[in-house]
């Protein structure tokens, strides 16, 4: 018997080591619908690609062992484009990588409304193919509430969202209403949360909380507001 239970032990072995290998598959969602200026547009981008580069969350996503990243923008009901596919940060390279490869990034649309619902399916949809990870999280930034297509209840219904978080980012000044649908229509998920950004200006300082509150699944300081 104790021959057949160490077996057993050994044979769920690689099985424990490859759930430890990625604690975290995470997407982030980029706002380009045409509330977005040019300017603002060059802040969230930089401003994403300096808070993968602060010591903090480089310390966090190194300290967890590595997490898998994906990254698209998004705007109306047929404009979400991946900007950098599926990749491994497993190292200091792999992050500066990832974050030169965001930092030249063009933007993929100007002119579209606010389909949250859409965007949230497509989150959903890349989501399916990341490597296979403890958690995942979708974090989803934008200045706006839902204006076109369906609202973000009915992608919750029709997609695949089984073991999602979905975070959120909202950044002030555009829409007043922006923080409630934020809060009651996009939160989902034990521990979701939302963060805020006192306009783009602040958006590298507010992503930099929230990612390294993401990857160590913990809440840090007052950043956000935490939703059970």
């Amino acid at each position: 018997m104790i021959r057949t239970a160490l077996a057993s032990v050994f044979a769920l072995w690689p099985l424990a080591v490859a759930a430890q290998t990625c604690p975290l598959a995470l997407v982030l969602a980029q706002d380009v619908s045409s509330s977005v200026d040019e300017n603002e547009y060059i802040l969230q981008r930089d401003g994403l690609a300096a808070a993968l580069q602060s010591e903090d969350v480089k310390a966090a996503i190194l300290g967890n062992g590595g997490i898998a990243l994906a990254v698209y923008e998004w705007s109306g009901r047929r404009q979400s484009v991946v900007v950098l596919d599926w990749v491994m940060l497993r190292s200091t390279a792999d992050i500066m990588a990832a974050s030169d490869h965001l930092r030249t990034a063009k933007r993929s649309n100007h002119r579209f409304p606010t389909a949250l619902g859409y965007a949230l399916g497509f989150g959903a949809g890349l989501m399916a193919k990341a490597p296979p990870c403890n958690r995942k999280v979708i974090d989803l930034s934008g200045d706006g509430i839902t204006n076109d297509g369906f609202w973000p209840a009915l992608a919750y219904k029709h997609f695949p969202f089984d073991g999602i978080t979905v975070n959120a980012l909202a950044v002030l000044g555009a829409d007043p209403d922006v923080v409630d649908h934020f809060t009651y229509e996009v939160l989902r998920g034990p521990g979701a949360f939302l963060e805020t950004s006192a306009g783009y200006e602040g958006y590298e300082r507010a992503m930099t909380r929230k990612l390294y509150r993401e990857i160590e699944s913990r809440v840090v300081g007052d950043a956000g507001f935490a939703l059970d």
